[in-house]
């Protein structure tokens, strides 16, 4: 199982130096990857609605305070030697197709291979009326195509594509990613669609367990959404076992309520031992890539807690 974590790139622990001292102390104690997430703007309000806590809020200070998610992992990459880079996840309607290809192409070349590119279709309609030329009840359809399109531009010497939203003939696209046949794709999102995309054309199901709307917080129903996956696997026309399954842990410890709705133990919940005996069960039943949000005040005390978490519960499974 690889364990990652999330590097905050807005709020006050988006500055230059504690942006890379996080990244490189993580490096150094051994965590596989890192997480970086995508807005490019946010609306100017305390509460914009976030799915994934039950008040609405972001769970970080000054939220839209925030650097681009694609420059701030290349700034990262060069900052770091091992650690994957993972796009936690890439708004794939952000970005026109090719533009995106080639930035995440670039992005690996550069990083020497550590590129997975996490992606997602968003959520946030007032950020896509600022950004985004499709419409935003079209973004599935976008972000399929795109993803489609993507893969035409890494692995084809001439690529070519006619689609709904992006068209290309007659272009070359190099270099091509360092991985072949390309980076790792790790679908984000909880919903159907995003099931049944991961089973079409992901390495790896990349949920959230506290959307609001599609939980996935006890150990139940993220049995029941790997089941789901499996079937969507298989419905594809592809093998179960090629589509493995991460989680992403925004928050553990005491600051989860400890019952859900099912009436079952919130994943993540209570002691140590708790946490622990959760990655166990996690890994028993597929999980492959866990990342965990450390968020603290300042790198120092966010740092302290991965060094803490590490030796209490990472080092005991």
């Amino acid at each position: 199982m690889q364990i990652g974590f999330n590097l905050p790139n807005s709020g006050p622990l988006s500055s230059v130096a504690a942006m890379t001292r996080i990244a490189t102390e993580g490096e150094a104690m051994g965590f596989d990857y890192l997480t970086m997430t995508d807005h490019v703007v946010l609306p100017d309000t305390k509460v914009p609605g976030y799915p994934y806590s039950e008040s609405g809020e972001f769970y970080e200070q000054a939220p839209t305070e925030r650097h681009e998610q694609l420059i701030g992992m290349a700034f990262i990459a060069a900052k770091t030697s091992r650690i994957r880079l993972v796009a936690a996840v890439l708004v794939v309607p952000h970005r026109p197709a090719v533009l995106a290809a080639k930035m995440l192409a670039t992005l690996d070349v550069l990083s020497e291979g550590r590129l997975v590119v996490g992606v997602g279709a968003g959520w946030l309609k007032t950020e896509f009326d600022a950004v985004v030329m499709t419409p935003f009840p079209e973004r599935g359809a976008v972000t399929n195509e795109y993803i489609d399109a993507f893969r035409v531009l890494w692995t084809e010497s001439a690529p070519k594509f006619a689609g709904r939203y992006t068209s290309f003939d007659g272009i070359v696209l190099e270099p091509k990613p360092v991985q072949r046949p390309y980076p790792p794709i790790w679908i984000g999102g909880e919903s159907g669609p995003s099931v049944r995309r991961a089973a079409r054309v992901g390495d790896l199901w990349y949920p959230i367990g506290s959307n609001n709307k599609h939980l996935l917080d006890t150990l139940p129903r993220l049995r029941a959404g790997i089941a789901r996956l499996r079937q969507a696997t298989i419905d594809a026309g592809r093998d179960p076992a090629s589509v493995g399954t991460g989680y992403r842990v925004k928050r553990y410890g005491a600051a989860v309520p400890p019952m859900a709705s099912d009436g079952e133990r919130r994943l993540f919940s209570g002691s140590e031992a708790n946490i622990i005996g959760d990655l166990c069960a996690l890994r028993d039943i597929g999980v492959t890539a866990i990342d965990i949000d450390f968020g603290r005040p300042d790198a120092a005390a966010m740092i302290t807690e991965m060094r803490r978490f590490k030796a209490a519960v990472i080092e005991k499974i």
